[in-house]
């Protein structure tokens, strides 16, 4: 298991496939800030109701220069799927060998009713546009998330 990268840290490379058949490249996003926000699962409650509160502040995102990716193991499908049924505005990488989830420190091991599981950690990274890590969250809580992440891109 890997250790998140800290405030400070060059942030890891990647490269996801994304809803809608696109990719992206965290090389190509360079001289923007990047809002990488890592989800369990799409169409849960928790995970829909962040896409939906960071959807919801997409053009405040926008306005700030700042690109918002959230990424699961999901499938570029179940991405199209939960992205049109929510109304989703924000690019969803998938991630299905984990590397991505690796790099970042946020597939740990979880427990539910005292079972012991892998499973991806709600957390995010706030990249400056120099690719620096200038923010990390761990353990999300859902709640005024968003609103916390888009002070801190206005604040870069």
């Amino acid at each position: 298991m890997s250790t998140s990268p800290e405030k400070g840290d060059t942030a890891p490379a990647f490269t996801l496939p994304t809803d809608g058949g696109g990719k992206l490249a965290l090389k190509d996003l360079k001289g923007k800030p990047v809002v990488l926000y890592f989800y369990p699962k799409d169409d849960t409650s928790g995970c829909t109701r962040e896409a939906i509160d960071f959807t919801g502040l997409a053009k405040s995102f926008a306005k700030a220069g700042a690109v918002v990716i959230g990424c699961s193991k999901d499938s570029v499908e179940s991405h199209d799927k939960f992205k049109k049924k929510h109304k989703l505005g924000v690019t969803l990488g998938s991630d299905p060998e984990g590397k991505a989830c690796a790099a970042y420190g946020v597939w740990v091991e979880k427990s539910l009713y005292g079972r012991k599981y892998m499973g991806i950690e709600r957390a995010t990274f706030l990249i400056d546009a120099k690719g620096k890590i200038a923010e990390v969250w761990h353990k999300v809580k859902v709640a005024g998330h968003a609103d916390a992440v888009l002070d801190a891109v206005k604040a870069l």
